[in-house]
């Protein structure tokens, strides 16, 4: 095929290619300077973007350069909004000195926190009849220290596990048993090994089997078993055998009797 005789200006141009020669004359456009005065046009560009294919917005920009075109019938485009120039902070301040301050509120010395126990007592009053404050036990000065004593030893008391019980995972579900071994390690109180139970670790002898409230816990099967119940210093609890007709039975009349019942129904 027969190369244009302005081939090597057109190859010229900025990134063209060989086979836009032959698309450009199919549109009527043989030499640059024919294509420079169709760039002018919007119609023209629009035919060159849908044929030739890879040339868009910014090659079209590049051909116009190059050829020294420029577009007569193209929309003029949003102009750019100029630079914005620095103020010295002298009229700055004084602008903000002429604007006029939202009123403040002055609020007085506690008139925050009176705000707040408002808020507090309107809870407190919706929440009334929801909760009720359970029986406490009237026990001395020195069981109330030994339970907080116990609650304290308790927190930093360590797990006691059995001997070997990393390796037989049986062992992690039954419960702890003296290491009786001849060459135990653990029986022997290594370092490197865990606690074991011993005295150290025990709470108050006074605070012993005692509930967390201070009460000293009964087991009740039936209505009966109340009559031997001291309100002042044990609570109830209902054996998990007993249903849910003779459960309530119970509740109501514990409730007659100010005993208080540690795993009530609801």
């Amino acid at each position: 095929m027969a190369k244009s005789p302005h081939h090597d200006d057109f190859m010229k141009l900025h990134m063209f290619k060989e086979e836009y020669i032959a698309k450009l004359e199919a549109l009527g456009i043989k030499s640059p300077e024919e294509l420079g005065e169709a760039l002018k046009s919007d119609d023209t560009v629009k035919l060159i973007h849908e044929h030739l294919k890879g040339v868009g917005p910014k090659t079209v920009e590049h051909w116009r350069e190059d050829l020294g075109a420029k577009a007569e019938e193209a929309a003029p485009k949003d102009e750019k909004p100029a630079p914005k120039t620095r103020r010295p902070k002298a009229e700055k301040k004084l602008e903000k000195e002429a604007e006029p301050e939202p009123e403040k509120k002055e609020k007085k010395k506690g008139e925050g926190k009176a705000e707040a126990k408002e808020e507090e007592k309107e809870v407190e009053i919706e929440d009334e009849g929801g909760y009720e404050v359970k029986l406490k036990p009237t026990i001395p000065a020195e069981l109330a220290d030994a339970l907080r004593k116990r609650e304290e030893i308790s927190s930093r008391r360590p797990e006691f596990l059995r001997q070997e019980y990393h390796a037989r995972k049986r062992l992690q579900q039954h419960r702890w048993r003296q290491p009786r071994g001849d060459h135990s390690k653990m029986r022997q109180h290594y370092g490197y090994r865990r606690n074991v139970v011993s005295i150290g670790f025990g709470g108050p002898r006074a605070a012993r089997h005692l509930h967390p409230s201070g009460f000293r816990e009964v087991m009740v099967h039936n209505v009966r078993d109340l009559e031997r119940i001291d309100p002042k210093t044990q609570a109830a609890r209902v054996a998990h055998k007993v249903g849910m007709r003779k459960r309530l039975q119970i509740e109501e009349k514990a409730d007659e009797l100010k005993i208080r019942v540690l795993n009530r129904s609801g």
